[in-house]
């Protein structure tokens, strides 16, 4: 590994801790271990690239900890969860979650999930153009986007997905291929991860526009409309 990434993991059992801090580390990972959400939040200054937290601790939970610290780190935070229903999910994106990861999982999955993040916001940093209309402009490069000369606040992902559908305009992609691209992990497409943000970005733009800019082709999946 050229450069070494550096990983925040928070558990609150002391064994998982211990497995994914071996694990990590002999892929060659920088690892800060953190058993509650206090001590996550003093080992948030070492700026990790990514955070693996558990949702199900005591005291402040995984979701009340994300929500927290959302607003002052951009890495991609993935939960570890025992739960898997569609309104946890929704929970967990709601307050700044990327992906999910349910326990029992194999360490190779988690492998693959983490270094599929990684190499997405790697790969954020382009040279595209903006992209621009009578009432919008999306500046691909610095990554924001504008209506009406309000600035609409994005989540990475939430940009993902506008950019992936801006820069295709008229190009319908179905829910999976759309994860596939955006998450960087083939197969298990999330329905309800896609679904979600598409939610959140409608609500967002609907605050300075009543123009749709992603329609949903029924059935199908979404596109940009020219």
């Amino acid at each position: 590994m050229g450069e070494r990434y550096k990983i925040l993991v928070v558990d609150d059992e002391q064994s998982i801790l211990d497995m994914l801090k071996l694990q990590l580390e002999l892929e060659g990972y920088i690892v800060y271990s953190a058993i509650n959400a206090k001590e996550a939040l003093d080992k948030i200054s070492h700026s990790p690239d990514i955070i693996l937290l558990d949702i199900n601790m005591a005291g402040m939970n995984g979701f009340d900890l994300c929500s927290s610290i959302r607003n002052f780190v951009s890495c991609p935070i993935l939960f570890l969860t025992a739960r898997v229903s569609e309104q946890d999910k929704i929970n967990g994106l709601m307050v700044g979650g990327d992906d999910y990861i349910t326990k029992p999982f194999s360490i190779n999955e988690l492998l693959a999930r983490i270094s599929a993040h990684l190499r997405r916001e790697k790969r954020n940093h382009n040279k595209t153009k903006g992209k621009f209309s009578e009432e919008l402009m999306i500046d691909y490069s610095d990554r924001s986007l504008f209506i009406k000369g309000n600035r609409v606040e994005l989540s990475n992902k939430e940009f993902e997905i506008i950019k992936l559908l801006s820069t295709n305009a008229g190009q319908v992609f179905d829910r999976e291929k759309m994860y596939e691209i955006i998450w960087g992990i083939d197969g298990n497409g999330d329905s309800t991860v896609i679904k979600e943000h598409i939610r959140k970005i409608r609500l967002k733009f609907a605050e300075f526009t009543d123009k749709s800019y992603i329609s949903t082709v029924w059935g199908v999946g979404y596109k940009w409309i020219k």
